[in-house]
């Protein structure tokens, strides 16, 4: 493939297609996935030399199945790999590290979705916290340690607001307390729906 034609046309992004973990039991991780509200789209080997060329795990034998979102536009490809054996695991490492892998899904009903899953296994990393009444977050260890973000939308506004105005949002602290946001958020219980919408 020549990679030096100028005369080339510029390639545009179609989509983000999909977002790949590896996972020791494939099962197990449908099976997660699918409490969370993904559907299983396919299930399939992915195995010879062609594979190979990809990764450069050469004679690669893999068992893969595609999870989609609701809205059908995001996807999770979940790996088990058959052969070669997996060399490394980064499913523990705290969220600090380089390259860290974390997914974040956004749910009407945090904590309905909470008790699912803490009642499957699940941990929670940290607390359930409310950021300046937009969202309802917390991450939680999932299936085989996987870091996975959970958010409730409980206002009107969303992350794109905060975005494109981050010095017109305050997070309110105490009676006639106010600050610039700086990443600052109220602790509230799993429990605690106060801060919902109606």
């Amino acid at each position: 493939m020549n990679f030096n034609n100028k005369n080339m046309a510029k390639s545009k992004l179609v989509e983000m297609n999909n977002m790949g973990i590896v996972v020791e039991s494939l099962d197990k991780a449908i099976s997660f996935f699918s409490e969370i509200g993904l559907s299983l789209e396919g299930r399939a080997m992915v195995e010879g030399a062609w594979a190979g060329r990809v990764t450069i795990l050469e004679n690669q034998s893999v068992e893969v199945a595609m999870m989609v979102t609701p809205d059908g536009h995001s996807r999770l490809e979940l790996s088990q790999f058959i052969t070669p054996d997996t060399v490394s695991d980064h499913r523990t490492a705290p969220v600090n590290s380089l390259g860290y892998l974390r997914i974040m899904f956004r749910v009407d009903d945090l904590d309905e979705l909470l008790w699912r899953l803490i009642n499957q296994g699940a941990e929670m990393v940290g607390e359930v916290v409310n950021y300046e009444n937009i969202y309802r977050l917390c991450y939680i260890r999932g299936v085989e340690g996987l870091l996975i973000g959970l958010a409730e939308q409980v206002g009107a506004k969303t992350s794109k607001d905060i975005l494109e105005n981050p010095d017109g949002i305050t997070q309110s602290v105490g009676v006639g307390d106010s600050f610039p946001l700086v990443g600052m958020i109220e602790t509230v219980g799993v429990g605690d729906s106060s801060l919902r919408s109606e």
